[in-house]
């Protein structure tokens, strides 16, 4: 039996539409590995302040970190990453681009998933208390709906029809789905074996 390649699923849409909960509904059905944006971004937050050149280089070192040591593994079925994606900043489109290229030069197959869901849903899973368990940073109410709206009115965060030319993308609305209903489409429409987990 020929065994299948390791895949790569970034996970993409706006703030608190439902990339880490989708994530790991996703890690746990497949048995793969869920690093989701805020893994780095608390642990930077825990040393030096938001926006400051300090955190700048540990959040993204931590990343790079990761991608590297992951692309590399030979012990993992998938990965998955999130990321809020601005679609009107080239420097996103390249910082895409070369994620998936680390890990295809590695042999790994790369899935694109967008998510999107209103305004006003995404308002109200803002204050998921699972979401804010998973991210301290976001425990205050005001900075946490400011956050939210202020990048709302700043960046194209979902793409436009036609815009995402990958071969392997699919984009979900969740409005009303729950993570699991979402996973479940992802395997029907990518044709994903879930298989046995390794104990």
């Amino acid at each position: 039996m020929a065994v299948s390649s390791p895949k790569f699923f970034l996970i993409t849409g706006p703030p608190a539409v439902g990339k880490m909960s989708v994530g790991q509904a996703l890690a746990q059905r497949m048995d793969y590995v869920l690093f989701h944006n805020h893994h780095s971004i608390e642990f930077a937050l825990s040393f030096f302040s938001f926006g400051s050149p300090e955190f700048g280089a540990l959040n993204e070192g931590i990343r790079q970190l990761m991608f590297r040591t992951a692309a590399e593994s030979e012990q993992l079925k998938g990965f998955i990453f999130t990321l809020v994606w601005a679609f009107d900043r080239q420097d996103d489109w390249d910082y895409v681009a070369d994620l998936k290229a680390r890990f295809q030069e590695k042999g790994w197959e790369f899935y694109l998933l967008e998510l999107f869901a209103p305004l006003e849903v995404r308002a109200d899973r803002n204050e998921d208390p699972h979401r804010l368990a998973q991210k301290p940073s976001k425990q205050d109410p005001e900075l946490r709906r400011k956050g939210l709206f202020g990048m709302e009115e700043k960046y194209q965060m979902n793409a436009t029809p036609g815009q995402i030319t990958e071969p392997n993308y699919l984009r979900i609305d969740n409005s009303v789905l729950s993570p699991e209903a979402v996973v479940d489409q992802i395997v029907a429409y990518f044709g994903l074996e879930e298989g046995e987990k390794d104990l």
